[in-house]
């Protein structure tokens, strides 16, 4: 097969039925929405524990105590320094041994969730390409994959980091041996520092031959059903039979991860850093991962790509569009109790940070005017609508764990809205830069933590067996469809907040 066709074929699958794919990649970030239920339930058990131990109310005395931060560490670092000392007796408080035991438990626990829901949702991404490849639905098989195949690719993920480990602690190894040996024999450095800086090259080089292995054996899991030793050996007997196939993937890989970052890198410099993600996201890794199993199932012989749509890449993204809008209006209206029940958390979050931070007030203090200093409306516009929509994104995805993470995340933004509106130094003024965009975002964050719940609702029937699994991949498909929607709700939002929020109110004052 040309190689022109594996693209082809990427691009069939992108452009047919794209909501039968991209959610198991937005899983792949909403794994960091749900793990975050770990440090946060730790907060929770911590702010018990000082409460009932009489701590709480101790700290809150201190805090009232402190005298407010300098405005500006850097011209009196002695200021600064007398300031900080006063947070020692606070900190003794905190720092206890229960709480650090807490701490430590909650780093570990994260780290190990992260790993085995990174194994689960890559086993679902793969398995999703694999089975869009072959015509079938994506998100039943990548369902499916993730299921059956999620303890092989944490197998494989400790393997590869063994591979690294052995190479590095290797090359380091020896290179100071080496060094030290010619350091020793010729009495100069000079030895030293090339025999170095030969290691690291000849360490760099087996690094990215590892690598280049083990970008495949994750393939051969899926698609062969190889084990975590036959999946690496499978890659290799590919790479061996057909390496202009495997070259070919390698440089596009490459060549798109540069320029994704030499882009990113660039429009951070006018502070746009969430475009990147999303780009990341719903376009780079699954393109990547189609194209490398499409050109391992050639190499089986199994590659039978849908068809691409007869309409223009226009018509379809304005068709696209159109169904988002419809299918968001319509989960709206459908699920009334739902919504409701999410206006409810969402003010019982912004009244526990309201309260919580009533112990600061006077210690800590926040400025909408502050924060708006340096504001270049068009790269402002773009990223809070990149980093609403990742939220909104992630919010909704992260409920397919029992709905859980999709709760904790509203109320967590509910308190962290009720934090920042008591401690404004001038409420009026945030109100009024929070009013025109905010009648749209936060209604279109409230709807992205509903559709979280309903998808939490779909997966525990799934659990339970009261649905199949094509009942979760409906749920996930339009939940897909739904977020387009809500998309188009945050880009309006967007807008108004980089070009109209900031000013309007200045000519009234």
């Amino acid at each position: 097969m040309a190689l022109s066709d594996f693209v082809a074929a990427v691009v069939a699958v992108f452009r047919r039925r794209p909501g039968d794919l991209l959610p198991m990649y937005v899983l792949g970030v909403a794994i960091t929405a749900i793990v975050r239920v770990v440090p946060f339930t730790a907060i929770g058990v911590a702010y018990l524990y000082l409460a009932t131990t009489g701590r709480l109310d101790t700290i809150r005395t201190q805090l009232a105590e402190l005298d407010p931060p300098p405005t500006d560490p850097t011209t009196d670092p002695e200021e600064f320094d007398a300031w900080a000392s006063g947070l020692e007796p606070i900190l003794d408080q905190i720092l206890t041994p229960p709480l650090l035991a807490l701490a430590a438990v909650t780093v570990v626990g994260s780290i190990v969730l992260f790993v085995l829901l990174s194994a689960a949702v890559s086993a679902g991404q793969l398995a999703a390409c694999y089975g869009r490849l072959r015509n079938d639905r994506g998100l039943v098989a990548g369902l499916v994959g993730a299921r059956r195949y999620w303890l092989r690719f944490f197998g494989l993920f400790v393997l590869e980091f063994l591979c690294w480990s052995i190479v590095l602690v290797t090359a380091g190894i020896g290179a100071a041996l080496f060094a030290g040996a010619v350091s020793i024999a010729t009495g100069s450095t000079l030895g030293s520092v090339l025999v170095a800086l030969l290691a690291g090259l000849v360490a760099v080089v087996i690094l990215v031959v590892v690598r280049a292995l083990f970008a495949f054996a994750p393939v051969a899991i899926v698609i062969d059903d190889a084990g975590v030793f036959g999946s690496v050996r499978s890659a290799g007997g590919f790479i061996r039979a057909q390496p202009v196939e495997a070259i070919f993937y390698y440089v596009v890989a490459f060549l798109a991860i540069a320029g994704l970052t030499t882009v990113t890198g660039l429009l951070s410099l006018v502070d746009i850093v969430a475009l990147g993600s999303l780009l990341s996201v719903l376009v780079l890794l699954p393109a990547l991962d189609l194209l490398k199993t499409a050109v391992y199932c050639d190499y089986r012989g199994r590659l039978t790509p849908p068809d691409s749509p007869a309409r223009s890449l226009r018509g379809q993204l304005w068709a696209g569009l159109r169904r988002g809008w419809t299918e968001m209006t319509s989960f709206v209206r459908t699920t009334p109790g739902t919504h409701v029940l999410v206006v409810v958390l969402g003010i019982l979050g912004f009244w526990i940070g309201w309260a919580a931070a009533g112990s600061f007030v006077g210690s800590f203090e926040t400025s909408i005017a502050a924060r708006l200093g340096g504001w270049l409306p068009p790269a402002m516009a773009v990223e809070l609508f990149g980093n609403n929509w990742l939220v909104a994104l992630t919010t909704a995805y992260a409920g397919v764990a029992l709905a859980i993470p999709a709760i904790v995340s509203l109320l967590f933004n509910g308190v962290a809205l009720g934090i920042i509106a008591r401690l404004e130094v001038d409420p009026l003024e945030l109100a009024a830069f929070v009013v025109p965009h905010g009648i749209i975002e936060i209604p279109a964050i409230l709807v992205a933590s509903a559709l979280g719940i309903s998808i939490g609702v779909t997966a525990w029937r799934t659990w339970r067996g009261h649905v199949g699994r094509t009942a979760l991949a409906d749920a996930l498909e339009r939940a897909f469809w739904v977020l387009v929607g809500l998309g188009i709700l945050l880009a309006i939002a967007a807008v108004i907040e980089g070009f109209v929020s900031p000013y309007y109110y200045r000519l009234f004052l």
